[in-house]
């Protein structure tokens, strides 16, 4: 309820890549009594407004006017051929006639045109008075607060912006209610694949990680920065001492988490030093195709990283193939806890954990959406019905980066990319 505090929905889809905030402050705020900060508000809007309709007024205007600079050279030479069919009317026969008459049609678009300035010529009348009407109201409320009273304003204002900034700053966590349309970053190798970036290295750090194939496949490609992974150029190449299975690969801190091929071992591989720090087996998970994805390629084991650590999605024979989730120690591979979420793991088309909830998509084809979520910290689960557009038709590996708020996909192909939008209510203590 927004009674109880502050809800805030943020997302990674502005177009410069800058996180989004939606703040809805509680209703029974100190600010929503104020009328002076109502009056303030609606100014605001009306503002708003109005440098909306002035953008699109610009635009068209704009626009129009290149339609009448390039017509203008027509009209010159139109009218130029009237005035001698005017001072010579033997002139005129009927190839002229026709000529004239297609210039004449040639015009004919430019009618619509000049409609439009008559009507952008009311709306700009409507506009000034508008504009006249809020610098009234805004000298009204500037005699009315006076001195003190714009201080003090100005004082709230700023508190309140300390208040939101600190508010911001816990906002780690949410859950999830959309995903964007999905944004193409390149097409490339097989049908199956993964494709990453490092989920706690600093922004500054934007390596790619390529891996093409979901078996048996030993080479992975380091791009140093993305715009190199567009354009294939400046990586280098790992062989990893063992093959790999399936396409649920994560990198994390500096390291590569995988399945090894015909097992059901981890292993941890260090990009640096070149070198597999550690593998452990996952008890009673299931492997070789055993309880693997909807699009099966070997998807028995899938690791995954988000806000609270390293997980792995699996299933085993003891839970009749149901979709297992264990946090497991980035240091070690120990499972440190498991939680059995009941939703088969054959049934699910691709799975991916934000904030400690595992989400499960049921299909990997088109017209698949996010269908189940299980939450950890409840033991909970609940059916959703979140869109999700699958553009190419067939997902192969699906996955969340926490420092970059985006789903990475390999998608027949293509590398592909989702925003996401999460929804947060923050308790606030006392009124603002």
């Amino acid at each position: 309820s927004p009674d109880e505090g502050w809800q805030v929905y943020t997302s990674a889809q502005a177009p410069d890549g800058k996180c989004l905030c939606t703040a809805v402050i509680p209703v029974q705020g100190t600010c929503s009594r104020d009328l002076r900060s109502h009056q303030l508000r609606q100014l605001m809007e009306k503002v708003q407004n109005i440098s909306q309709s002035m953008e699109v007024l610009d635009l068209r205007t704009y626009r129009d006017l290149q339609y009448v600079r390039n017509t203008e050279s027509l009209m010159k030479g139109l009218d130029s051929r009237l005035k001698v069919a005017a001072e010579s009317q033997k002139s005129l026969n009927a190839k002229s006639f026709q000529e004239l008459k297609d210039k004449m049609t040639e015009l004919l678009p430019l009618m619509p045109v000049l409609d439009q300035y008559k009507s952008d010529t009311r709306l700009i009348v409507h506009l000034k008075e508008e504009v006249r009407n809020l610098s009234g109201s805004l000298l009204a409320i500037q005699e009315e607060m006076g001195a003190y009273d714009y201080e003090e304003l100005q004082q709230r204002v700023l508190m309140l912006e300390a208040r939101l900034h600190a508010c911001m700053q816990k906002l780690g966590c949410g859950k999830l209610t959309g995903v964007s349309n999905p944004i193409t970053i390149r097409a490339s190798g097989s049908r199956f694949g993964s494709w990453m970036t490092d989920t706690m290295t600093p922004s500054a750090d934007s390596r790619v990680w390529y891996m093409d194939g979901y078996y048996k496949g030993r080479r992975v490609l380091e791009f140093r920065t993305l715009n190199d992974f567009v354009t294939g150029q400046n990586f280098v190449q790992h062989l990893l001492p063992h093959p790999w299975a399936g396409t649920g690969h994560v990198v994390f801190n500096g390291s590569l988490y995988y399945n090894k091929y015909q097992s059901n071992i981890a292993v941890k591989y260090h990009f640096r030093s070149r070198s597999v720090l550690v593998q452990r087996s996952l008890a009673g998970a299931g492997y070789n195709n055993t309880f693997p994805y909807s699009w099966g390629g070997f998807s028995d084991i899938d690791f995954m990283v988000d806000e609270s650590g390293l997980w792995a999605v699996y299933t085993t024979n003891q839970n009749a193939g149901n979709i297992v989730v264990s946090r497991v120690d980035p240091q070690t591979l120990e499972v440190l806890r498991s939680w059995d979420t009941g939703y088969p793991k054959r049934s699910a088309g691709e799975s991916f954990m934000i904030c400690g909830t595992l989400y499960v998509t049921n299909s990997h084809l088109a017209g698949a959406k996010i269908y189940f979520a299980y939450y950890t910290n409840t033991s909970s689960y609940e059916y959703t019905d979140i869109p999700f557009h699958n553009q190419y038709s067939h997902i192969s590996m699906l996955d969340y980066n926490p420092r970059e708020r985006v789903l990475y996909t390999w998608n027949n192909g293509h590398q592909v990319i989702y925003n996401v939008t999460l929804f947060h209510v923050i308790k606030t203590s006392g009124e603002l």
